[in-house]
């Protein structure tokens, strides 16, 4: 997939599909399944690492992750978050940091979160040959300004900022933009006044496309502390799976079935 096939997917209607990967062998597995975008999202915060949230995140950190994901993907696009403080302090950091996610982990584009507040770094990563994929709505980067993870766009002020922000994102040059947790409705007004492709998350079925957490997907969390998102549907139960695959593999080890002589050498 290149950006051209992203675009021409969603000037025909196409729905596009996003998933997310941190690792080497699931982005193997979800390349092979004709997804059309593999973001390397700073939400491994979260998914492989635990945190409450996506700041803790380090640059060195999403060049190590991005690096196993490109190699395994031979058909995706592949997008890398820029992680938080990498960008926010003006264009030239931003630029020399998309540059090592690029040079060092060999993306296609990377990601970064905001509006307005960001046309011009947009801008300077685009003239220098990375694509950048935005990001409006509700920006995880900003867990603490928002209070935590809640829906935006609500009021009528809320609603004119995001739809700004979405137009002057275009107009800085991404190729794509996340709408991510804001009603329905802004999500297809947003999709109608640009023409790049939108993927949306908990935003309602009227975008370019979707993208969903891999781990949310598969159900691949510990099942006591874990709390899906509403908009999370999960396609399977794997944490569930895991748990009673390593539970007789005790048994099996502390009742001395595990190795039989077919596991063994002689």
């Amino acid at each position: 997939m290149r950006l051209r096939d992203i675009q021409k997917k969603a000037d025909e209607d196409q729905p596009i599909v996003m998933l997310t990967a941190y690792d080497y062998t699931f982005a193997s597995l979800i390349d092979e399944c004709e997804v059309d975008i593999v973001l390397v999202g700073d939400s491994l915060a979260c998914a492989v690492r635990g945190e409450e949230n996506t700041l803790a995140v380090t640059l060195d950190e999403m060049i190590y992750h991005s690096r196993m994901v490109s190699k395994a993907c031979k058909r995706s696009l592949v997008v890398s978050d820029m992680p938080f403080m990498s960008y926010q302090s003006g264009p030239r950091d931003a630029l020399l940091a998309a540059g090592r996610l690029v040079k060092e982990s060999a993306v296609a584009a990377v990601k970064l979160e905001g509006g307005k507040e960001l046309a011009r770094t947009i801008k300077t990563i685009v003239r220098s040959g990375i694509p950048v994929l935005g990001h409006v709505g509700l920006l995880p980067q900003h867990y603490h300004a928002l209070s935590g993870y809640r829906v935006q766009g609500k009021t009528s002020e809320g609603r004119n900022k995001i739809i700004a922000d979405a137009i002057a994102v275009q107009e800085a040059g991404a190729f794509g933009l996340v709408i991510e947790c804001v009603p329905e409705d802004l999500a297809q007004e947003i999709t109608s006044l640009v023409s790049i492709p939108t993927i949306g998350i908990g935003a309602g079925p009227h975008t370019s496309g979707q993208v969903l957490v891999l781990h949310d997907l598969l159900g691949l969390h510990p099942q006591i502390e874990h709390v899906a998102p509403k908009f999370v549907r999960a396609y399977a139960e794997l944490g569930l799976e895991v748990s009673e695959a390593v539970k007789k593999f005790s048994r099996d080890v502390r009742s001395r079935q595990f190795p039989e002589s077919k596991q063994s050498r002689e």
